[in-house]
């Protein structure tokens, strides 16, 4: 098991190494492996890419995400402008059915709603208003309503966590009731953990995941 002080080391290293956000305004502590991220940064897509980049990090074992975005004056725009930017946006990915979803915007935070059939288009939609200018959060509420049998979607879930060369099955219980996953066990890493969530995900029929693996 890494110390705190290896694991901080990791995770500034890998902060560092992602091109797509300055490690310098980012703090770091870690206590019992738990990692808390703060200061400032200048977006919304830096702030989200700072959090991606510690769960990649093997041996952190919870994420207390404290970073808050400080908009440069350039990067001011009025809710009414990142409003018609994010419909622009969702408009133009091929991945999101854009008249299922819709956006409200207050003091630059973002909230999308509305209801698709996969989470892929849940997760693109996201993608596709997190890198606009003037937006400091993103509060995606949009639904997944699928319509596939519990049975269905466990045996999908099932199969599909044996074709992940990432995943130890036989260490991950799943269970299912009507569009709601649960999954119970001890992974080896957080990514373990994401990739078992991403192949739930993946699944027709799953509407909500209710995550308690470990990591062990």
């Amino acid at each position: 098991m890494k110390s705190d002080v290896q694991l901080r080391k990791d995770v500034f290293e890998e902060l560092t190494a992602d091109p797509s956000l300055d490690a310098a305004e980012i703090a770091v502590t870690v206590k019992d492996g738990v990692v808390t991220l703060g200061g400032d940064v200048g977006s919304y897509a830096e702030k989200w890419a700072a959090e991606r980049a510690v769960k990649r990090v093997a041996g952190v074992k919870g994420l207390a995400e404290e970073i808050q975005v400080k908009l440069p004056g350039p990067a001011e725009r009025t809710d009414a402008d990142i409003a018609r930017a994010a419909v622009n946006a969702l408009q133009w990915n091929v991945s999101v059915p854009s008249e299922r979803v819709r956006v409200k915007v207050q003091n630059g935070f973002v909230t999308l709603e509305g209801e698709v059939s996969w989470q892929f288009q849940r997760e693109a939609a996201h993608d596709a208003v997190r890198h606009l200018t003037g937006v400091r959060w993103v509060d995606n509420q949009i639904v997944v309503k699928p319509a596939v049998s519990a049975s269905a979607v466990k045996g999908k879930i099932e199969t599909a966590f044996t074709r992940h060369a990432l995943l130890d099955a036989a260490g991950i219980a799943v269970n299912v009731k009507g569009d709601a996953v649960t999954l119970r066990g001890v992974v080896r890493s957080w990514a373990e953990r994401d990739e078992a969530e991403r192949a739930v995900w993946a699944v027709p029929g799953v509407a909500h995941v209710d995550d308690h693996l470990i990591i062990g």
